[in-house]
C-alpha cells in the first residue's frame, strides 16, 4: 500500500500550489494530480453541482490506485469533503481545516482574515472550522474574485496585482487582524504582494503548506508514508492541456511533463454505487 500513489484534484491549476507544497515535504511520493479543466471555476456552481464534480475526480483517481486523496480546492473542501471522506476507502484530506487550525494556533487577538472566491467565502467554511477550533474567535471574510485571473495570466509581480491587492485587502487591515488566511489555492502566487500590502505584523497562513504537514502526518499514521522510492508526478486535465501546462509551469517554477489529456473521458465510469 505505501507503494501507492497519493491522489490529487481541483477544477483547474491551482491546486498546483498545494501539490508543490506536498511534493517537496514528500519528495519520495507518487502524485497523480486531476484538473477538471472543461468544467471549472466551480466557485460559482451550486453545492450539489460541485459535489457532484469532487466525487466524480475522486472517482476517477481511485481507479488509478491511490492510498489518500487530497481536495486541493477550496470549493469543494467547503461542499464535498464529508461525502468524500464518508464515500472513498482511503483517507481525505482538504485544504480548510488544515488552514483554519495553523490560523488559530497563531493569532494572539482572536480576530482572523480569510480571502477566497465568492464560492468558498459564501459557504463560510473557513468561519465554522476556525470555530469549531476557537468559537470566541471573531472571522473577518473578504471575496478577491480578480486574483485568479491576474495570476492565470501572469500579473502577479505587475503593478496591478499590487493595485487589486489594496483595494481588496483595506478593509481587513483596518480591521485589527493578526492572520490572514490565502484561502484560495492560486493566492500563493500573490503572497508577496498580500505581505506587503498586509505589513510584516499581520501571518499570512499558506493553506497548501498546512495541508501538505496534514498529508505527511496521516500517512505516518497510516503507516503508509514512502520514504525510500523516487517521486515522481502524473497530470490529467479535461481540457486544455497546453493552457495546463503554461500555467501550471509558472506556479511550480518547472516544466511540466506527463499531462494528460482526457477531453472524451465519461464520468459515468465513475459514478459511486451507494
Amino acid at each position: 500500500m505505501h507503494r501507492l500513489s497519493i491522489g490529487m484534484f481541483d477544477s483547474g491549476v491551482g491546486g498546483l500550489t498545494v501539490l508543490k507544497e506536498v511534493k517537496a515535504l514528500l519528495p519520495h511520493e507518487r502524485i497523480i494530480y486531476f484538473g477538471d479543466t472543461a468544467r471549472l471555476p466551480y466557485g460559482n456552481k451550486s453545492p450539489q453541482t460541485v459535489t457532484k464534480y469532487a466525487l466524480e475526480s475522486a472517482l476517477f483517481l481511485l481507479t488509478k490506485g491511490i492510498k489518500l486523496l487530497v481536495v486541493a480546492c477550496n470549493t469543494s473542501s467547503a461542499f464535498a469533503l464529508n461525502i468524500l471522506q464518508k464515500k472513498l476507502p482511503v483517507p481525505v484530506i482538504g485544504v480548510i481545516d488544515p488552514g483554519a487550525l495553523e490560523a488559530v494556533g497563531h493569532t494572539k487577538n482572536g480576530r482572523i482574515g480569510v480571502i477566497g472566491t465568492k464560492g468558498t467565502i459564501r459557504s463560510m467554511a473557513y468561519e465554522r472550522s476556525i470555530k469549531k477550533i476557537s468559537p470566541g474567535a471573531v472571522v473577518i471574510s473578504r471575496p478577491c474574485p480578480l486574483f485568479v485571473p491576474i495570476v492565470e495570466e501572469g500579473l502577479e509581480d505587475d503593478e496591478v496585482a499590487y493595485l487589486m491587492a489594496e483595494k481588496y485587502l483595506k478593509e481587513l487591515k483596518r480591521s485589527d487582524i493578526d492572520v490572514l488566511v490565502m484561502g484560495c489555492t492560486h493566492y500563493p502566487a500573490l503572497e508577496k504582494v498580500i505581505k506587503k500590502v498586509m505589513g510584516k505584523k499581520i501571518t499570512i497562513v499558506h493553506t497548501g503548506r498546512e495541508t501538505a504537514k496534514e498529508v505527511r502526518n496521516t500517512l505516518e499514521k497510516k503507516r503508509l508514508l514512502n520514504d525510500k522510492a523516487k517521486g515522481g508526478c502524473e497530470y490529467f486535465v479535461t481540457d486544455a492541456p497546453e493552457a495546463f501546462e503554461e500555467i501550471g509551469g509558472r506556479l511550480l517554477g518547472e516544466r511540466l511533463t506527463r499531462v494528460k489529456s482526457l477531453r472524451n473521458l465519461d464520468f459515468k465510469d465513475f459514478l459511486l454505487s451507494s
